[in-house]
């Protein structure tokens, strides 16, 4: 002890203050915290290197590229005819600007500095700084709720959740990157304002709105989750001036300067998702106008005027919320939407929904595996929060059960859930520790008349289980930060673009077949050639490639992708009059047959067939008809004769049946489905190989020009 308070002497800490000692401390743990935040989301360019993760990435990347070169406006009035050929794509209309531009300014504010970077490390590297923003911001809010304490134990989590960092990894260039960032700055302004009631405050909040609005489509979440807030306190009897002043100014303002966003325009007030938070406003203005009549009138003369008006001033609502409804002056809810109210909407009814795999719903595995111990703390927190009320921690309560059951819903929206978890954990570890530390015994020397009155108070054992509650405490926090170092380093830093395994040996094998064959087509194939593939692979290919493609992952236009599904599952001759119709040179594919990628087309045909069939054109595609007799998904020799002569087996398979692929199983052998394909010997008629990677992910087919007139 003596030697720690010289150490402290030494370099001058001993002479501060209390109070700035503990500012001291709270700024370096959070330090440390953002920079592990940033460095454990690396692990994918130490072990690859500085690429872009994934699919949408890539539009992203290629529209921030478009931006930096040429500008606001030309990016803004940019009319994209690589894509959705023919139809082409308006791309200021139809995106959500706000991470492009962050991108660009921090590119420009670099570059003014005199800090030589290109703008696709920028890119690579946004996600990883804003999440350490995002510690910050967690700190903060965390603060306002409960206590510094919980706010850093909070902040700490946060850096290293697998529940956040499955989006935020060097390289996720994504929306999600700098959204989680917006939304939890947007709470904790919003907290800020109804605890203080100020217009300057409100205002912030409806700037940190308009931010969240440009750069995620996620935002509708949070502007239903305000008002359902506002309107839970005026419930419980706790709406108060402060409340109407916040939410007046943040809704209003907020409201405007979302409309600004060309992608959002009038949505916030002629769309179902928006009403809830029009109709708390409107909700805001009556309470507060009651009030002034309440201050201003005798009881008699007010309960006449009340009945009245609320009796005309409900029908009038009623009215007119139905009229607007029937003319479409109020647009239904989208089919996502539905599909977080009924899981099994988009299953029934919108297949192109229920095909991308982060609209499952979620695993109680997941949740063990995204957020482990704040899943056994986050109960504690809720309790402590719901011990004592108020106006932020019914917040965070609300936030808590909202985010729990979309998350369930959806897996994709885990990452809603994720910053909740941590503060609800922060909050429970913090006050846990809290209780128990005092009970410890330092074992410094007491007084006796000190201890005489202590040991009233005591009981048995008293200081041995504040110790071994600590100690559980130690150990679970440790086991927290290597299942987050363990999960971030294996599942959530591979980019899908370079694929890795472990040999026989243990040697890593890298597969960049992706990239082999985006620069085979890019260099091989001509400017205007139109290629058709799955939607998935669209944003790598215009971006990659350069090269037009037919449907890619905006997935705007149903009737589209259902044609490029009809081609995939129909016959060699079918499947060609709808390629000339859509004038496709090159037809593409994922195979892993050869390599065992599961994430293949042959595993997604399913969603191919019914995507096909959902459309009267592909009326004549029948999903049963692509099972074998026993019903079953199968690729062997009971495979049925649709699946054989479909178009995607005839592509994946073509000359596979020649190949061995293990040893001691026959030519032909599937490592993915684990069988043998059952049609091996056959030609194709109307497409001939183009280009096909080291180990056959990437298959190209070139489609044959019709027969001259007169040839038999």
């Amino acid at each position: 002890m003596t030697k720690a308070r010289s150490f402290l002497d030494a370099i001058g800490l001993n002479s501060l203050s209390q109070a700035k000692k503990e500012t001291l401390i709270q700024m370096t743990i959070l330090s440390v915290a953002c920079i592990l935040a940033f460095s454990a989301r690396l692990f994918s360019v130490l072990r690859f290197e500085s690429v872009i993760h994934e699919f949408d990435p890539y539009f992203n990347y290629r529209t921030t590229k478009r931006l930096v070169e040429n500008g606001y406006y030309d990016f803004h009035n940019w009319f994209d005819d690589r894509a959705w050929y023919p139809l082409g794509r308006i791309i200021g209309g139809t995106i959500y600007p706000g991470l492009m531009v962050t991108a660009s300014c921090l590119f420009n504010f670099l570059n003014f500095l005199n800090i030589t970077i290109n703008i696709r490390n920028v890119c690579v590297f946004l996600a990883p700084l804003f999440s350490s923003f995002t510690v910050i911001v967690v700190y903060f809010l965390t603060k306002e709720v409960k206590n510094a304490g919980a706010g850093l134990v909070a902040a700490s989590m946060i850096a290293i959740v697998p529940g956040y960092i499955s989006r935020s990894v060097a390289g996720s260039y994504d929306n999600e990157g700098i959204a989680i960032f917006c939304m939890l700055l947007t709470y904790y302004l919003w907290i800020k304002a109804t605890k203080t009631g100020s217009i300057s405050w409100s205002l912030l909040c409806a700037l940190a709105y308009f931010y969240m609005v440009s750069s995620w489509g996620g935002y509708v979440f949070l502007i239903n989750l305000i008002p359902l807030h506002v309107l839970t306190l005026m419930i419980t009897g706790r709406f108060s001036h402060r409340i109407y002043v916040a939410y007046s100014i943040t809704y209003s303002v907020g409201t405007i300067l979302s409309m600004q966003i060309p992608f959002v325009g009038f949505a916030p007030v002629e769309t179902s998702e928006h009403m809830a938070a029009l109709g708390v406003f409107g909700l805001c203005q009556i309470l507060a106008f009651v009030n002034y009549l309440q201050a201003n009138m005798s009881p008699a003369s007010f309960n006449v005027l009340f009945r009245g008006v609320m009796t005309i001033g409900l029908t009038a609502a009623g009215l007119s919320f139905g009229i607007a409804s029937f003319f479409g002056k109020i647009a239904p809810w989208t089919g996502r939407f539905y599909s977080l109210l009924d899981p099994s909407y988009a299953k029934n009814n919108i297949p192109i929904i229920a095909s991308v795999s982060e609209h499952q719903p979620t695993t109680w595995a997941s949740f063990y595996f995204d957020l482990q111990l704040l899943v056994f703390m986050f109960p504690v927190g809720l309790y402590y929060c719901f011990r004592e009320l108020s106006d932020a921690n019914i917040f965070v309560i609300l936030y808590s059960v909202t985010s729990i059951y979309f998350a369930g819903v959806m897996v994709r929206l885990m990452l809603v859930l994720a910053p909740i978890m941590c503060i609800m954990s922060g909050i429970g570890i913090s006050t846990t520790l809290s209780t128990y530390m005092k009970n410890i015994d330092s074992g410094e020397h007491v007084p006796a008349t000190v201890k005489n009155k202590k040991k009233a108070a005591d009981y048995p054992i008293k200081s041995e289980i504040a110790t071994v509650m600590v100690t559980i405490i130690a150990i679970f926090l440790t086991t927290f930060v290597f299942h987050c170092t363990w999960v971030t380093s294996e599942a959530y830093s591979s980019p899908s673009i370079v694929l890795a395994a472990r040999g026989h040996d243990g040697n890593r094998i890298i597969f960049d077949d992706f990239r082999e064959a985006y620069n085979w087509l890019k260099f091989n194939t001509p400017e205007d050639a139109k290629i058709m593939s799955w939607w998935d692979y669209g944003y790598q290919l215009t971006a990659m490639a350069n090269r037009t493609i037919l449907v890619d992952n905006n997935t705007w236009n149903n009737t589209h992708i259902s044609r490029v599904g009809q081609a995939m599952a129909s016959p060699e001759e079918h499947s060609y009059t709808i390629m000339k119709e859509l004038d496709v040179d090159y037809v593409l594919v994922i195979f892993g047959g050869m390599s065992g990628y599961s994430s293949d087309d042959i595993n997604k045909f399913l969603w191919m067939i019914r995507i096909g069939g959902s459309t009267p054109e592909g009326a004549h595609i029948k999903e049963g008809d692509y099972y074998s007799s026993s019903g079953e998904y199968k690729v062997d020799k009971d495979a049925s004769d649709a699946m054989h002569n479909s178009l995607m087996y005839k592509m994946c398979y073509y000359r596979f049946g020649e190949v061995m692929t293990e040893q001691g199983k026959p030519t032909g052998w599937d490592r993915v489905r684990n069988q043998e394909i059952g049609n091996k010997d056959f030609e194709l008629d109307v497409l001939e190989e183009a280009f096909t990677s080291e180990h056959w992910i990437v298959r190209i087919y070139k489609v044959k020009d019709l027969d001259n007139r007169g040839n038999k």
